[in-house]
Formats: C-alpha cells, structure tokens, sequence
C-alpha cells in the first residue's frame, strides 16, 4: 500500500493556473498590464458600495438573488435562468464537471484562455485544440474538433489572448453545426469592450436552446477582478446543473453589493470602453512601423493585444526591454505563444512607453 495518499493521475499531470505576472525577476514592482485588468480601476458606484459593507459575521446571500434579478432586468433575462459565481471561471468549471468526465473530450480554440484545458484535465477529460488560421480559429476549424466523444465546447468571445471574435451569424453557425447533446459555452469575458451595438447573439441563442451557456464576468470592464464574480445564464436544466456544484455562499456580500452597483453605472463601463478602444489603437499604431522588423500585432477586440515577434527581436528579449521600461506583461509560451506577447492595454501613456520600448529593442535587434 501506498504510504499518502495518491494523486488522481489526471490530476498529477496539470499544473496549477498561473496568473499574470507584476513583478521583474528580480522582484522589483513593475506596472501590470500581464493580467486584463481595467486601468481605470473600479467603478465609482461600486467603490461606494464597498465602503459599506454587510457586516462580515453574516454569510451572504446563497443565491444573489438581488443581484440575479438586476442582471436579469438589464439583460431582459428571467432570473430563474441566471447563477452568479466566483467569477467566471467557477461557472466555467461547472459547467466542464456536469458535462465532461473520463474519456470525453472538450473542444476549444487552439489558442484561448489558459484555465480551459485545465478544467478538461481537472475532470478526465481530453483537451482537444481547434486549429487556427493566423492564430485565430473559425467556425469550421471549431466543428471540425468536435467527435463523437465532444461532451464541451468552450468558446471564449471576444478570444484571450488572440482578440479575434465571433460575430452573431458564426456563433450561430458554430451552434448549429454541433450535435444537440453538446454543451457550447459561450465566454464572454470581454463583451464589454465591443462598441457599441457588437453582440454575438450568445444571450438570446442560450434563451431557446436547451445546450448553450453564456457565462459573463465583473472582472473586466467593471473593474471589480478582486471581489470574484461572475454569472451564467442558459436553460433551467444547465443553471440547476450548475448550481448543484457551485460553492455554497459562494459570492460574498461585498462582491454582490459591488457588483449590484456597478452594474447600474453605464458612465464607467462606457468611459472604459472608449478610453480602451482610443488607447488600443494608440499601441497598435506604435507598433506599425515595425513590420519589416517582425513584430505584429493581432486586431484585437478585447482589452489587450497579442503582439507576435517574427523577426530578429524574440518574444523573450521584448519581454525583458519592457520589464527595463517597468512594465509586466504577459508571455505565453505553455500555450504555444513562445513568439508573442499579450499586452493588456493600459493608459495612452502606458501604450506609448510599451510601444517606444519595443520599438528600440527591435531597432537594437536589426
């Protein structure tokens, strides 16, 4: 007999999820743009809601029915069909762990969030990679991942880390083409830095059909990432489905009163998305001179670009010019990104030191 306990073997063959990095090698603090967050900080409302907190002796409500309600009424959504969760990568999980198990497979883009294979691994399953075209993948490399055993489909919408994004008329292509028994997962993580009037049909595809979950999160836009929620929506079976597994009390009284309130404040996420959109383009328009040195950077919807390195300048030395500028941003080389960078995007004057910095790297490279 064994002398511990014994590792699940699928469980010893993962790693556990690395988040973005804020400081150098050496430790000294640099300004993180490795993690997506928003650098306008959190929402006023919710920063006011923060400052009066329900007593912590209390547990919160298991359900978030206040804050279900609200979202229902924003997004036109029965509540019922709604399940908040620490994040949205508890909902994620879920989702993996009532449909998936040993032997099943869970597709996904070849390149998306780090945290999918993991949930895949986590439950046995297999992680099964699309293919891509120019990093990004289409409808039909999607499909054609999918086998008999595809129990998942994992779609994050706009992508991290690539950008790229799905309109409505390819979600819904991609959802037709899947067999009915197959549960699409529509992540939408970056919804919120779509202009204005980009919607991927994800909501209203999960109100008629009994195989899609859209799962959404605060994180992001909302600029609330430290108090950990998320919520989900989709047929009453997939939200009951979820909600046996999800953790009892699992979204803090602080997290709902924060969420609550910065849901109502469409000032905040409207100024996030602009000033977003206005500095997005300010780094990529930096970085345009530089294509006869190999550095490339992906059109991106989301809150961050994925800047390829294809020439004299690697990955690696452009990570550490901007560590030098003060700057942490993400290198990817466990997903077979080696050759990139994701750059979250951060304030106009971050994007000009990011860019000037790569620009003297690449000039030194040759």
């Amino acid at each position: 007999m064994p002398d511990r306990p014994s590792l699940k073997p699928w469980i010893e063959d993962i790693h556990a999820y690395v988040p973005g990095k804020s400081a150098g090698s050496d430790g000294k603090p640099l300004v993180k743009l490795s993690a997506n967050e928003n650098p306008l900080g959190t929402s006023p409302a919710a920063l006011a809601a923060l400052a009066d907190p329900a007593p912590p002796s209390r547990y919160p409500d298991p359900d978030s029915v206040v804050l279900r309600e609200a979202l229902g009424a924003k997004f036109d959504i029965d509540p019922a069909r709604i399940v908040c969760g620490t994040g949205s990568g508890e909902l994620l999980h879920c989702a993996v762990q009532a449909f998936a198990g040993p032997g099943d497979d869970v597709a996904m883009p070849r390149y998306s969030f780090s945290l999918y294979p993991l949930l895949a691994r986590k439950v046995a399953a297999n992680a099964v990679f699309a293919e891509d075209v120019d990093h990004a993948p289409t409808v039909d490399t999607m499909l054609a991942a999918v086998t008999d055993r595809t129990r998942v489909v994992l779609l994050d919408n706009p992508n991290n880390p690539v950008g790229c994004w799905f309109d409505a008329d390819a979600v819904a292509r991609l959802h037709a083409g899947l067999p009915a028994d197959v549960l699409l997962v529509v992540d939408q993580a970056y919804a919120e830095y779509l202009a204005d009037g980009r919607d991927d049909g994800g909501i209203a595809l999960a109100g008629r059909n009994e195989n899609v979950l859209v799962t959404r999160t605060f994180s992001k836009a909302y600029g609330l990432a430290g108090e950990r929620v998320g919520w989900a929506t989709g047929a009453p079976g997939l939200i009951g489905a979820i909600n046996r597994l999800r953790g009892a009390f699992n979204v803090t009284n602080a997290g709902q009163a924060a969420a609550l309130a910065a849901l109502g404040d469409d000032a905040f996420v409207a100024r996030s998305r602009a000033e977003n959109a206005a500095s997005r383009t300010r780094l990529v328009e930096g970085l345009s001179g530089l294509r006869n040195h190999g550095v490339r950077p992906l059109p991106s919807e989301g809150n961050f670009v994925l800047v390829l390195f294809e020439g004299a300048l690697t990955a690696e030395a452009a990570l550490a010019a901007l560590a030098d500028a003060g700057y942490a941003v993400r290198h990817l080389p466990g997903q077979g990104l080696g050759h990139a960078l994701r750059i979250t995007i951060g304030t106009s004057d971050d994007m000009d030191a990011v860019a000037g910095a790569i620009r003297a790297a690449a000039e030194r490279a040759g």
